[in-house]
């Protein structure tokens, strides 16, 4: 198994890979909603999501550093980028904030994958206190809407 690049040292092979994995991603979460497991397809194609978005945060990287200035220290006494944590991690904590600076049009995919995550943890929930979809068949054709938008972007990269 090959490790993921690191942007801080090779940032265009980190986004190529990025790319493959949101492709593969996508794929296995689509499987999975063909079999009728909807929650490991939610999971499936929010990873995907954060894939395809660490990917596109390489193109705005001059931007984060900007934005994000400071080093974050890794095991190992390695030192990187801040900005680059954050490409490389995509803390979910930051995924909406980060998608902003992409345009609102990605921001609200975000928001998308970001339900889908809760679903995965929770599944369906009629009084949507746990779960923002009521159903599993809405979260299903959101599921699918998602892998959708990610195949969409992938075409156009």
């Amino acid at each position: 198994m090959q490790e993921l690049p690191k942007p801080w040292f090779d940032i265009e092979g980190y986004k190529r890979t990025r790319i493959k994995e949101a492709e593969f991603e996508a794929n296995i979460a689509e499987e999975f909603v063909k079999e009728g497991l909807l929650r490991n397809a939610a999971g499936k194609a929010f990873q995907a999501w954060k894939a395809l978005l660490g990917a596109m945060l390489v193109d705005i990287r001059g931007e984060l550093l900007k934005k994000y200035p400071g080093k974050k220290k890794l095991r190992g006494r390695k030192i990187v980028e801040f900005a680059d944590w954050l490409i490389a991690i995509i803390p979910t904590s930051y995924m909406e904030e980060l998608s902003l600076l992409l345009g609102k049009d990605v921001n609200l995919v975000t928001k998308l994958a970001l339900a889908l995550h809760e679903y995965q943890y929770n599944g369906a929930d009629k009084d949507t206190i746990l779960s923002p979809f009521r159903t599993d068949d809405i979260a299903k054709e959101n599921i699918l809407i998602l892998i959708d938008e990610i195949r969409s972007r992938l075409k156009k990269i």
